[in-house]
């Protein structure tokens, strides 16, 4: 346990941001859990909602620095390539 004041805010300043961090993941894991029941339904106009949905969770979390802004476009990138995909097998 730390002894000096700096180091108690630090370690007070880093649950904080941990938890935080954790929030938003989990928003952002559950908005693509809910868009991937869409598509296994076969429910595109829920889907497009959902995926509009995942896109700007994503997006905020990379903007607030808890993923990296490549990676939250990448995951856009491959949600939407399979939207796209169901959309035309359709």
């Amino acid at each position: 346990m730390a002894n000096i004041k700096s180091a108690k805010k630090r370690i007070r300043v880093i649950d904080k941001k941990t938890a935080r961090n954790k929030r938003v993941k989990n928003h952002v894991k559950e908005a693509i859990k809910e868009f991937e029941v869409a598509i296994e339904a076969n429910d595109l106009d829920q889907a497009a909602e959902k995926l509009a949905v995942c896109e700007k969770k994503l997006m905020q979390a990379a903007s607030k620095g808890t993923l990296n802004k490549k990676a939250a476009s990448r995951k856009v990138s491959r949600l939407t390539k399979r939207f796209n995909a169901a959309k035309a097998a359709k």
